[in-house]
């Protein structure tokens, strides 16, 4: 196991702190996607009779959890989500986020929407001054994508079509590279507004409520001021 990895599963293992009070109720805990969010998923099995259920942010979740025998249930079944334990692209000091680099942006965004609480896990690599290394994606409706193309360039980012992917929406994914993202509300908001725009991968306006970061000298945590 890469120190990458280790430090991954070290976080993984810290957000069982923030979901632990909610074992044993009838609360569904939010669970996101990706290399991170799987370990947390694995974290998650040995206390599987204690999880009422969950909701996830994508088939691959969903599918990793009924794996473990954890119930996964529709958001639309559950009044509230009081945690959602996801991981980053990449993360600034405000606890704003790019998310998407696995495809499940959208479904990210209305879970994270959701939750009362939610709980970011990264390792160290994810922590950036300005976002903007880790391309850009947008779940883009199909027949935008010329257009789209068009009026993200304007915004100085090389929009690349994510060749051969499609989401579990069905949509497609631009990822605009090149961007130096320093005012990633406004950014957000302006990038929603285009006309084909399902999501933008920027977490702003909804960020992280606290960030767990695995680092050599251990998982620090931070709060959203």
């Amino acid at each position: 196991m890469s120190i990458q990895d280790e430090l991954k599963r070290a976080v993984a293992r810290a957000a069982l702190g923030q979901v632990a009070p909610w074992f044993g109720t009838n609360a569904a805990i939010g669970v996101g996607t990706g290399s991170t969010a799987d370990l947390f998923i694995d974290e998650l099995a040995a206390h599987r009779g204690s999880i009422a259920a969950t909701v996830a942010s994508s088939d691959r979740s969903a599918a990793r959890l009924r794996s473990h025998g954890i119930r996964v249930v529709d958001l639309n079944e559950v009044e509230s989500v009081p945690v959602y334990v996801d991981g980053a692209d990449e993360i600034d000091a405000s606890l704003a986020m790019i998310k998407g680099g696995g495809g499940a942006l959208t479904r990210e965004k209305i879970v994270a929407a959701v939750a009362q609480t939610f709980v970011c896990i990264a390792d160290a690599s994810k922590k950036v001054e300005v976002l903007g290394r880790f391309p850009l994606p947008i779940e883009i409706i199909p027949m935008a994508r010329s257009f789209l193309v068009r009026e993200l360039s304007r915004l100085g980012g090389e929009p690349r079509l994510r060749d051969g992917y499609l989401t579990d929406n069905g949509n497609q994914i631009l990822d605009v590279h090149g961007l130096r993202i320093t005012h990633p509300r406004s950014l957000e908001e302006q990038i929603n507004q285009l006309p084909g725009v399902v999501t933008v991968g920027l977490f702003a306006a909804r960020g992280a409520d606290i960030l767990l970061l695995g680092s050599p000298d251990g998982v620090q945590e931070s709060r959203r001021k």
